[in-house]
């Protein structure tokens, strides 16, 4: 798929095919290297300017926080406050679940758009594995999917990683079942906690609309913190089962 130079599942890309894989201009890939929120290319033969993953996930979280309304200036806040360690997976993450607060309107894509987007070409199992994944879903036509943008991109991470499809589809309601308790907890706390009183104080109908403008600006910060704890509870979980498994009282 026009990776140059990928040895060892590393990619390699030209800002065209980084720009296609992302879904946005060439233009917009240089403008946000010039605002330093995109880290410079490699260079490779021929002095050719060459990307990683980690441009490719940064970029995409660049462009979800547009979509959620972040200015350049909040946008450099908030990769800022990202860990230093954050790998590719990790952006990636942040990616798909800031995506979450504000779901983007599904695309449909044919096949070949579609593996265009992937970056690579797609069996008819690992179109089930996304599907499973809620990264794809089927249309009326075999050949036309309808793709979000937001989940695609993990989606096509965790296709190499041996999982069978039940524990996708399994992790995929768990993730759901909790992710909506904690959306339903979060707007009751906000509703009556602000909301509420702000609206008992009588404020001016352009206060109001303020508020709501602010609120808004208020959900990829939450999500931050939503990924930024939920990334240590794993790992920490992760860490116990690993002693769980090195104690030497372990299997007797």
């Amino acid at each position: 798929m026009g990776e140059h130079g990928a040895v060892a599942g590393e990619v390699r890309l030209t800002v065209d095919e980084l720009a296609a894989r992302a879904g946005v201009t060439v233009r917009t890939v240089r403008f946000y290297g010039t605002r330093g929120l995109l880290p410079p290319p490699e260079l490779g033969p021929r002095r050719v300017g060459l990307y990683g993953a980690a441009h490719l996930d940064r970029l995409e979280l660049i462009e979800e926080l547009q979509r959620q309304g972040l200015t350049l200036a909040a946008i450099e806040r908030y990769l800022a406050r990202l860990p230093q360690d954050s790998t590719p997976l990790d952006l990636a993450i942040h990616r798909a679940l800031v995506a979450s607060w504000t779901p983007e309107a599904a695309e449909e894509l044919g096949r070949a758009q579609l593996e265009r987007r992937a970056g690579r070409g797609l069996s008819e199992e690992q179109v089930e594995r996304l599907v499973a994944m809620g990264a794809l879903e089927r249309t009326g036509d075999p050949e036309v999917f309808r793709v979000d943008p937001g989940l695609l991109p993990l989606g096509v991470r965790v296709l190499d990683v041996p999982i069978p499809l039940e524990t996708l589809l399994a992790a995929r309601a768990v993730v759901l079942e909790h992710s909506r308790a904690t959306a339903r907890e979060l707007q009751r706390l906000f509703r009556e906690t602000v909301w509420k009183p702000y609206r008992e104080s009588e404020p001016a109908p352009a206060e109001l609309a303020r508020m709501k403008v602010l609120t808004d600006h208020i959900q990829p910060m939450v999500a931050q913190a939503l990924v930024t704890a939920f990334q240590r509870s794993l790992r920490e979980e992760l860490g116990e089962a690993v002693l769980d498994t090195a104690s030497p009282d372990h299997g007797e």
